[in-house]
């Protein structure tokens, strides 16, 4: 029924599977950044705190009877080091985009939204539609512009802490422009925290922006907190509404107990020791610098390569040197990129080989 649409897919080196990769590659591509996943101590931390329940499946919605002590012990926790008032968990990042957009941007508001803003809250635009302006990417000038051109009972705008792709932080005076307006301000931190600022908070600590009740801040336990699920950071008031109005929320079956109780623990192991988690990151961030001349402040590095097929052939050509980078390509980018993540499960001496490679015009 598809096959024609497949093989344009092939054709044109878009098409893409799911992969079972040799577990003994050495990986740059995933974006578990603090080298969490395979942490054995972290999972067996996990068991030991579920062992004090009954329960250990959400059995229900949230507002029905699936919320837990461990979901809320995981959103006190979180809120009270990011300096929000209240949390919410979620059952993805995609889940959280969805029920932030579709639920907070009422009849007369406009939601301003970054034009590479992930594609969980572009598919939600879709249910607000005539309410969504787009700004040109990381411009706070054109932002400011629409948003005088554009009336509205309230605003709304929605940007990335850093972007997934390019590995660009959101711009500052994004920030300042959203306070001078009195806007509310949706910031994704998926790719942010547990990565950037002092502590690994993300955004906000990066900038030196304490939250105020018009700053909402959702992000991943999927990266860096080495897990599955996703969370949201806000005022108690637009916590609530949420519970009243996000479908995603009232509709879905709870977030996954594990996953959340993996979340709490590999938190609480960052918290203890943050300048250990930073001290390394920036160490790999100097190997970039040092070997490809790119200065980052996010883990992500993208190459940018002449075509799909390049992306293509360079990442196989990695994988038989025993190394994994991603091969990004439309429409996830607008233009073919290799990914590479300098993250922590990767030894420095084998970071430095492989930006070598990449950076060997011959490998091409």
């Amino acid at each position: 029924m598809y096959e024609h649409e497949l093989l344009a897919l092939k054709k044109a080196g878009r098409f893409r599977e799911r992969k079972l990769f040799d577990p003994t590659l050495i990986d740059l591509a995933s974006n578990d950044y603090l080298g969490l996943a395979d942490k054995k101590a972290q999972l067996k931390k996990l068991f030991r705190l579920l062992e004090h329940y009954d329960v250990f499946a959400p059995k229900a919605s949230m507002l029905v009877n699936g919320y837990h002590p461990v979901h809320q012990h995981f959103e006190v926790l979180l809120a009270s080091l990011n300096g929000f008032e209240s949390g919410l968990v979620a059952g993805s990042g995609f889940l959280a985009n969805m029920s932030l957009i579709e639920a907070l941007v009422r009849k007369n508001d406009i939601l301003f939204i970054d034009e590479e803003y992930h594609a969980s809250g572009m598919m939600a635009t879709g249910l607000i539609k005539d309410r969504v302006v787009r700004f040109k990417h990381n411009d706070a000038e054109d932002l400011r512009q629409k948003m005088a051109k554009y009336r509205a009972k309230r605003r709304i705008i929605a940007v990335e802490g850093v972007y997934s792709m390019s590995g660009e932080l959101c711009d500052r005076t994004i920030f300042d422009t959203a306070e001078a307006s009195g806007a509310l301000m949706i910031v994704d931190e998926a790719h942010s925290s547990g990565v950037l600022g002092k502590t690994l908070l993300g955004i906000f600590e990066h900038y030196r922006i304490r939250p105020t009740d018009r700053h909402i801040k959702m992000g991943t336990l999927g990266k860096a907190y080495g897990s599955y699920g996703a969370y949201i950071l806000a005022s108690s008031e637009i916590v609530s509404f949420l519970e009243n109005r996000a479908k995603p929320v009232i509709y879905s079956t709870a977030p996954s107990v594990l996953d959340t109780a993996l979340a709490l623990v590999n938190l609480k192991k960052i918290a203890q020791k943050p300048e250990t988690y930073r001290r390394k990151l920036d160490s790999r961030l100097a190997i970039v610098e040092e070997v490809l001349g790119i200065k980052r402040e996010s883990l992500i590095v993208p190459v940018p390569v002449e075509n799909n097929e390049t992306a293509l052939h360079i990442q196989q050509k990695l994988i038989a040197k025993g190394y994994l980078v991603g091969a990004i390509r439309q429409p996830t980018v607008a233009h073919p990129i290799l990914r590479i993540i300098p993250r922590l499960g990767v030894s420095k001496k084998a970071l430095r080989n492989v930006l070598r490679l990449i950076s060997d015009t011959s490998l091409q």
